[in-house]
């Protein structure tokens, strides 16, 4: 029997991504291919275990050509390993690795494989202030690495909203970390990897490590700068946001790419093993195999043309909303964004928090989230900030136009919250949030989801 509560909330949530805009700089919406793969039948089948990695330099055809042992520990795989391998080459290609592993279930999963495979309890990692656009896995006191490692945060520069590599590299030379991690949920500017990579260099056995999660997309459109290409030993990321994939995550290094069954010494040169022995056995069980064949199709996807298309579209677009704000008052950290994501101080722009601004917003079909800022002096649930970005928006194919309607939207939808947050009533304002409502609704039936 069917189950009609559960399937009538994924027809209601149907209409909703239908009906509004999605601005949430960490959301997408993926191709039918890649929801088709997730649905597939490969959901009913363990593989713990790794495909064999021989052979995994060539086109697809030569990938699945090739037949090596496996190091699975089921039988029935002969499909599976296919799957997997080609994940990985796909993977490679467009990352420029020496090797992929694309079990982790997340980011979060991916980011907690990295360090158990090169740090010991203890060790120090230095990575990104969480209040200054760094992610809770970099550091922050609730998660269970924290625990277990010593975090130490280098900040981001008030004024230009860039890395403070001064204070980076001071920091450095006076914590000596294993990892230095580069990497973040709320940051609008491009990091010179060539300068943190120089400042590793100087600090014994540090595993350079870039969190590019949010950012994943672009690099494999062209447009953002690949830290595997400047000296990075590994980069972590989610197979969603401007990637476009199902929701999960990906491990990408340099180094040799050895048997999962022996352990290897511990090197820089031997990353990409340890870090497939500590993601199976060591930090998670049998892989998603529906999951992987969508991040294959995925990854195939981001090969073509059209892909980097989409890449260059998203930045322009992010940097079309960001100049729209910025002549509405809205006041941007950093004054603008060099990537697909727009940070908003909107207490110093309008005297209100971000909560109140994302809740109208949600109201006309327009989702962003509130984020805190840099030196915030509010709470993280009602921060002074909020963060949006193009994605979302870009593949359903809204251009410099949409952006302009966007930006002038929220400069309404700003004007409403300063009454609100002044002491008039919502109920107000009923008429004219309906009105704006019908404005979005409009504009995503012109530009509908592509697999919805």
């Amino acid at each position: 029997m069917k189950d009609s509560k559960i399937f009538d909330l994924i027809d209601a949530e149907k209409q909703r991504q239908r009906e509004g805009l999605e601005l949430i700089p960490s959301e997408n919406y993926v191709s039918k291919e890649v929801l088709e793969a997730m649905g597939s039948v490969f959901t009913n089948k363990y593989s713990e275990g790794y495909p064999g990695f021989e052979n995994l330099d060539g086109s697809d055809d030569d990938v699945l050509a090739a037949n090596p042992a496996n190091h699975r520990y089921y039988g029935g795989q002969q499909n599976t390993d296919k799957v997997e391998r080609l994940a990985i080459a796909r993977a490679r290609r467009l990352f420029h690795a020496d090797h992929a592993n694309v079990q982790p279930h997340s980011g979060a999963q991916a980011n907690n494989a990295v360090y158990n495979a090169w740090l010991q309890p203890g060790d120090t990692v230095l990575g990104m202030d969480l209040g200054h656009g760094g992610h809770l896995t970099h550091g922050s006191p609730v998660t269970q690495s924290a625990k277990i490692y010593n975090f130490v945060a280098y900040g981001t520069d008030p004024e230009t909203g860039e890395i403070n590599y001064d204070e980076l590299a001071k920091l450095a030379i006076q914590h000596q970390p294993k990892i230095i991690l580069v990497g973040y949920s709320a940051f609008s500017k491009i990091p010179d990897f060539d300068r943190i990579a120089k400042i590793g260099e100087e600090i014994p056995d540090c595993l350079l490590m870039a969190d590019m999660a949010h950012v994943a997309g672009l690099i494999a459109g062209g447009v953002h700068p690949n830290p595997l290409d400047h000296g990075f030993h590994v980069m972590t990321t989610t197979t969603h946001k401007t990637l476009r994939g199902p929701r999960g995550g990906l491990i990408l290094s340099r180094g040799t790419v050895g048997n999962p069954l022996k352990k290897p010494e511990h090197t820089l040169e031997n990353i990409p093993t340890l870090i497939d022995r500590s993601v199976f056995p060591g930090t998670q069980g049998g892989p998603l195999m529906h999951v992987i064949a969508a991040k294959a199709v995925a990854f195939h996807e981001a090969e073509q043309v059209s892909f980097q298309n989409y890449a260059r579209d998203v930045v322009s677009n992010a940097k079309a909303l960001a100049d729209t704000l910025i002549t509405h008052g809205f006041k941007l950290i950093g004054g603008g964004t060099d990537n697909h994501l727009i940070l908003v101080d909107m207490k110093s722009s309008f005297g209100i928090d971000g909560k109140l601004m994302e809740v109208m917003m949600d109201k006309v079909g327009l989702t962003l989230n509130a984020n805190a800022i840099p030196n915030d002096t509010l709470p993280p649930f009602r921060p002074s900030g909020i963060r949006l970005g193009t994605p979302a928006i870009t593949t359903r194919g809204m251009n410099r136009g949409e952006m302009v309607k966007i930006g002038n939207l929220m400069r309404r939808i700003a004007e409403i919250c300063v009454e609100i947050n002044g002491g008039k009533a919502e109920n107000e304002f009923a008429s004219e949030l309906a009105a704006i409502r019908e404005e979005v609704r409009q504009m995503a039936e012109i530009f509908p989801v592509p697999s919805i």
